[in-house]
Formats: structure tokens, C-alpha cells, sequence
């Protein structure tokens, strides 16, 4: 099997390496910092243990598939490397740099991909003097449990490139969908109305983060609320990333961040792992109780539904994926209990056209203007599906 280099020793790049390694690769995690090398292994390693424990693997197994990973802080141990995936900080200068020194190293047919959510991978690419092996591959945390993998072209991209990267990322066991290279791909862009309308709904105080987490999860069937997710993700990780789409997108009112998670961030309130953000993790801490109003509850749902189903929709007609790929990054990238644009069939697009409507006449603002396809979809009377 080829090996695959990992650049970056954090939480994703460990998780890559773990599935490359678990595929039967030969695997170098490179770090400039050691203390990160000595953490992925020791994180690895109990993982692995988990996995045991849990009789999902033996301790062969385990043994076997540590044994494939290389820890090191020099980028030489890339040159034999077939493909490398940098999993670095979300820095596009960084990434440039990173990329430059890579292939001064690696062979001409090595693929270079970028784990990155939200930067252009068209922009990495231009620094290099073969920018046609560049792509995205970019990974849902956490990597060996997460099924959903978005493969993202450059517009430089060979497309023998492309090819060759879905099929090993396939052969690893994961579903993979291709979007265009633009900020947020797939399902960070798509998803970012369902924070983004939760914290307006909140900011504006239409209700608390308990009774918006509670209508969300009742009445829409997520597995977890926006502000619970949130928390979990980490505020400054997903503040940072709808920053980086509403730049990218020109100030797209659609994408506007919330001075409310910019609070937390400032104050270093990131959720879970600062125990303490939208909700409080501390010891002792008492979790609020939501207002179960059921009819409040599902104007709350409705709400962010139809503005996730504008955004699908746009990512649609502005050939962002093809519709099974929105569907399927959807479902198998942040777990929504159905498929966006199959939603829309099913609660009728004539009635996301008139809540988005309305909501458009209630606020005159921009960040509620309803797709072109789906008043086109409601004229025609056309499904999705």
C-alpha cells in the first residue's frame, strides 16, 4: 500500500491517520512541535484501547495498526510519501507556506490535499509550480467515526487527480461528494443558517438556547441543538469558520456572525472544552429547563428549516454539488435527520417559499431573499426528487 503523509498532529490529524492506518497504509504524521507528536500518539494509542475494550478489535489489531505510524518533526519523511494531507490551522498563508516546502520534497505525481473546511484550495495552489496536483480532502471530526469525506477540485486541479483521490478515500471506507471550490463547500456553508438563525432568534429574544436546543431536537428530529453543537464544536472554531465564509462571500448578509458567540469567544467561553459557553459544564452547574411551548417550538423549527432548505437549495443552483451530494453531506456529514432538498418535497416547497417570504417582508433584509430555484420549482411545479 502507498503512504500517506499527515501534516499536522492535532485532533484531525491523528484521526486521519488513524483511518489511512486502519486502511493498511504506512503512515508519517508530521508536527514541527514534539509535544503535539508525543499527545497524537498517546490519543491514538487510546483510542485503540477503546476499540478493544469495546471487542471491536483485538489487541493484534490494535498493535498492527499503531505499528504503521511514523511520528516526525521534519517534513523529509514525506518524500516517499504517495499522498499528503496537511491538517494544519486555518491560516491560508500558513497553508501556502506549507504546501511550498512540501513539494520541494515529495515526487511530481504526489498528491497534495488540504483538510481545510472553509479556505480556497485554488489560492493554495497558486503558490506551487505544479498546481495541478492539489485538491481538498477534507475530513468531519472526528475522522475514523465520521462516514463523510467532501472532495474539493482546485480549479487547477488534473482531473486524474480527482479520480485518484476519491478512489482511496472510498477504498477507506468512507462516502465521499464532490463540491465546487468554494467558501464553506458543502456542509459548512449549508449548515451555517442553523446556528446562524438560532442565534438571531436568540439575540432577538424570541426564546432562550434550552428552548430553541429542545424545539430543534423535538420537533425537527436533530440529534443535537444548535447551541448544545455549538458548545461541543467549540465556539471559537465555529465562530471562526462563519467569520471566514461571511468574508469570503463578499458580506453576504446570509452569513452574518453574531456579536453574541463573538462575546463568548472574546471571553474565552468556547463551551465544552473551556467549561463554560452557551451553557455552563462546571461542576455543580445546573442546566436551564426549556419553555416547552409546543407551538412556539415548531415556529422556531420551521424557521431555521426553511432558511437550511434557501441555502441547500442556492448551493443547488449555483452547481455548488449535485443534488444526492447536498443530500448525502448533509445526512452523513453533520447528521441531519433528513436530507435537505428531500425535506423540501416533503413539507412542500410552496410553503418554504411563503415563510421565506414573509420573513423577508418582516425584516427587509437581504439575509432572507428566497432562492431563484425554488420560485422557479413552486411556477413549474417540480419536485427535487
Amino acid at each position: 500500500m502507498d503512504t500517506i503523509g499527515i501534516l499536522g498532529a492535532g485532533a484531525m490529524g491523528s484521526g486521519i491517520a488513524q483511518v489511512a492506518a486502519a486502511a493498511g497504509h504506512d503512515v508519517v504524521v508530521c508536527d514541527n512541535l514534539t509535544l503535539a507528536l508525543t499527545k497524537s500518539g498517546k490519543n491514538i494509542q487510546a483510542t485503540l484501547k477503546t476499540l478493544v475494550d469495546k471487542e471491536k478489535i483485538t489487541d493484534a489489531e490494535a498493535y498492527s495498526l499503531f505499528s504503521k505510524i511514523k511520528f516526525s518533526d521534519h517534513m523529509s519523511e514525506f518524500r516517499n510519501c504517495s499522498v499528503i494531507i496537511e491538517a494544519i490551522r486555518e491560516d491560508i498563508e500558513q497553508k501556502q507556506i506549507a504546501f511550498k516546502s512540501m513539494e520541494a520534497i515529495v515526487d511530481e505525481d504526489t498528491i497534495l490535499a488540504s483538510n481545510t473546511s472553509s479556505l480556497s484550495i485554488s489560492a493554495m495552489g497558486a503558490q506551487l509550480r505544479q498546481p495541478e496536483r492539489i485538491l481538498g480532502i477534507h475530513f468531519f471530526n472526528p475522522a475514523p467515526l465520521m462516514r463523510l469525506v467532501e472532495i474539493i477540485p482546485a480549479i487547477q486541479t488534473n482531473p486524474d487527480v480527482i479520480d485518484r483521490a476519491r478512489q482511496m478515500i472510498n477504498s477507506w471506507g468512507k462516502t465521499t461528494v464532490l463540491a465546487k471550490d468554494t467558501p464553506g463547500f458543502i456542509v459548512n456553508r449549508v449548515a451555517r443558517p442553523y446556528y446562524g438563525e438560532s442565534l438571531r432568534m436568540l439575540d432577538e429574544g424570541i426564546a432562550d438556547e434550552a428552548t430553541i436546543d429542545w424545539a430543534l431536537c423535538t420537533f425537527g428530529g436533530f440529534r443535537m441543538g444548535p447551541f448544545e453543537l455549538m458548545d461541543f464544536i467549540g465556539n471559537d472554531i465555529n465562530y471562526a469558520v462563519t467569520e471566514i465564509v461571511f468574508q469570503n462571500f463578499y458580506f453576504d448578509p446570509r452569513y452574518k456572525p453574531s456579536f453574541t458567540q463573538k462575546r463568548l469567544v472574546d471571553a474565552h467561553y468556547f463551551g465544552r472544552k473551556s467549561g463554560i459557553g452557551f451553557y455552563d459544564y462546571r461542576s455543580g452547574a445546573v442546566k436551564p429547563l426549556p419553555k416547552e411551548d409546543e407551538s412556539l417550538g415548531k415556529e422556531i423549527f420551521f424557521r431555521v428549516l426553511v432558511m437550511l432548505i434557501n441555502e441547500a437549495a442556492e448551493a443547488l443552483y449555483l452547481q455548488i454539488a449535485s443534488r444526492d451530494d447536498i443530500d448525502m453531506a448533509m445526512t452523513q456529514g453533520v447528521n441531519y435527520p433528513k436530507g435537505l432538498l428531500a425535506w423540501a418535497d416533503e413539507i412542500g416547497i410552496e410553503r418554504v417559499v411563503e415563510k421565506l417570504d414573509a420573513l423577508y417582508v418582516e425584516y427587509l433584509e437581504d439575509r432572507y431573499r428566497c432562492s431563484r430555484l425554488l420560485r422557479k420549482m413552486v411556477r413549474e411545479n417540480k419536485t427535487f426528487y
